[in-house]
């Protein structure tokens, strides 16, 4: 049995990143960058009317009151996606939409709601607005050959408009590991389905499934294997041929009918360890198949199964695509923790800013069979094994959830 410290560095010491794929922009969330990405132009790309109005010179408009108003003629209607061929001379102006290229002569767009408005041939202004108003600039937000992104970021929301305003169709990023979920047991049943009194539903199927999904990977195949050896070593060979990752639940510790572990080296998967100096999740074990596949066989309790993912498959999923690590907190508990005399402990709670301070509590149930100790909870709260219960105001280490947040909400936990 080895400690956590240990496993943690096993774990990353085995990770070798994935390559790179060029992706569409449609399947750039959550992807980290392969590449440093330029401006391969200014932005904005020519200088454009704010909003719609009129372009006018804005010493002919700088007196306008709305008791005397200037009277310009219109020479001409600018709409969004067209240019202009006529230069704006003393006394006309342009009627321009949001967006349309500002024509040469103009320094300044009036907006119409200070005007008589659209459609004639001349137009009253009534009130002036400052030199170059609604007016923007070639240039002024990017410049050509600007860099845009670095390698190494992770692509969300605004890295993708940024990447779309440019009109990059595809950039190249770290491929996202490919994941096969694999539970085991005869007493399970998924639900919908019957179940008998001495059995139980499948709950660890969908919540690994809602864990990948949580950090941005969609699982390539789930499957289910009653405890026979011949039928689990197909699936967990068909697993092994499709993935870069395979997670199983359950079958994995030493009663009569586990046979993971066994079935795994049958396979050529090279163990790395099991069993691990930590409450909930001692029967953890890791290994990596012969095509560097990563493999993490997680003990059947929903919680102990849910720790060890967190604790060690999300870290290595990240790192398979050069991503940061989860983020853990420092946090003063505000009851004690119950700590383990032999064992690293790890328990479900929260964590929440009070008074300008991180503060921690775990969850009111605590046995690794108890998932409604994950209701609520946003963080794993952990402490190194002793003999006594770490006291209320200690500092705890929490790591924050993939699929939780921590907001005001917390405050009232």
């Amino acid at each position: 049995m080895i400690t956590v410290h240990e496993a943690r560095s096993l774990v990353q010491a085995s990770i070798m990143p994935l390559g790179t794929e060029t992706l569409p922009l449609s399947q750039l969330q959550n992807c980290v960058l392969a590449e440093d990405i330029v401006a391969p132009f200014a932005l904005p790309r020519f200088t454009n009317a704010a909003m719609d109005g009129f372009a006018v010179k804005w010493d002919d408009i700088c007196h306008a009151t709305a008791d005397e108003p200037v009277h310009l003629q219109v020479s001409q209607v600018i709409p969004a996606g067209s240019g202009s061929t006529q230069s704006v001379v003393s006394g006309c102006c342009a009627e321009i939409m949001t967006g349309a290229p500002i024509p040469d002569g103009a320094d300044t767009v009036i907006p119409f709601e200070q005007t008589s408005g659209f459609g004639g041939n001349t137009v009253e202004i009534y009130k002036p607005v400052k030199y170059c108003a609604n007016v923007r600039y070639a240039g002024e937000e990017v410049a050509f050959g600007d860099f845009l992104l670095r390698k190494g970021v992770t692509l969300t929301l605004a890295e993708i408009t940024l990447l779309a305003s440019f009109g990059f169709a595809s950039v190249a990023v770290q491929r996202r590991p490919r994941v096969s979920l694999v539970t085991v047991g005869d007493e399970v049943r998924l639900p919908g389905e019957e179940a008998s009194a001495v059995q139980i539903y499948n709950s660890n199927h969908f919540m690994l499934e809602a864990l990948c999904r949580s950090v941005g990977l969609e699982p390539v195949a789930m499957r289910h294997v009653p405890d026979n050896r011949e039928a689990l070593r197909s699936v967990l060979a068909e697993a092994l041929s499709e993935c870069d990752v395979l997670i199983t639940a359950g079958g994995i510790s030493t009663g009569e009918y586990d046979f993971v572990q066994s079935e795994l080296a049958e396979l050529g998967v090279t163990k790395k360890f099991w069993s691990v100096a930590q409450k909930p999740g001692k029967p953890l074990y890791f290994g990596v198949g012969n095509e560097g596949q990563v493999v993490f066989a997680l003990p059947g309790n929903p919680i102990s199964a849910i720790v060890c993912l967190v604790v060690y498959g999300v870290p290595a999923m990240l790192a398979l695509q050069r991503k940061g690590e989860i983020a853990s907190i420092r946090a003063c508990l505000v009851e004690p923790f119950p700590t383990d005399k032999k064992r690293y402990r790890f328990l479900p709670g929260k964590v929440w800013v009070e008074g300008g301070e991180y503060r921690c509590r775990i969850a009111d149930k605590i046995d690794s069979h108890n998932v409604t100790s994950l209701l609520g909870a946003n963080c794993l709260i952990e402490a190194e094994a002793s003999d006594a219960m770490l006291p209320t105001a200690s500092e705890a280490i929490c790591t924050l959830l993939p699929w939780a947040t921590m907001d005001d909400r917390w405050k009232s936990c």
